[in-house]
């Protein structure tokens, strides 16, 4: 882990204030490329009605806009959580360079927990993983969010 993963894991993290602000689960998500922001998201799925509207999903599409190109060859995507089934197969159809999350998600993880849907054998694009970057912080804000929603009666 790098100082530079830690930095923009911060910018990762201010995504997922916004969602928590507004109710979403708290995870956020960053393209980066050459050192640019060129992608942002937050989970608004509630919000939007929009079940892939998944951070990750938000900041390759953004990212993809403002590069012009569907294919992130160069691109490292930062996120708060390990990414899903979903969001790991985006991922890999973007051929997104470098996968830098903070904490593990047992329940839908899908790079090292539940499943292992990035870099299978028979995908022809790898993608490089580093995980834990900031994971206290990050596990922090999620377990923080749960907590609420059960003390107020409304955790799904």
């Amino acid at each position: 882990m790098s100082i530079a993963d830690e930095l923009w894991m911060e910018e990762a993290l201010r995504e997922a204030q916004y969602a928590l602000a507004l109710g979403e689960v708290p995870v956020g998500a960053i393209v980066v490329r050459d050192g640019q922001i060129v992608g942002r998201g937050w989970n608004r799925p509630v919000l939007g009605n929009d079940p892939t509207a998944h951070a990750e999903m938000l900041a390759i599409r953004e990212a993809g806009q403002d590069i012009g190109n569907y294919r992130l060859l160069d691109c490292d995507l930062y996120v708060t959580v390990e990414p899903c089934a979903m969001c790991a197969g985006a991922i890999t159809h973007a051929r997104i360079r470098r996968l830098i999350y903070g904490a593990e998600d047992a329940k839908a993880g899908a790079v090292h927990s539940m499943l292992q849907v990035l870099n299978h054998p028979k995908l022809n694009h790898k993608v490089e993983v580093s995980s834990g970057v900031l994971a206290a912080r990050c596990m922090d804000l999620l377990q923080t969010f749960f907590r609420e929603k059960r003390k107020a009666g409304t955790a799904s």
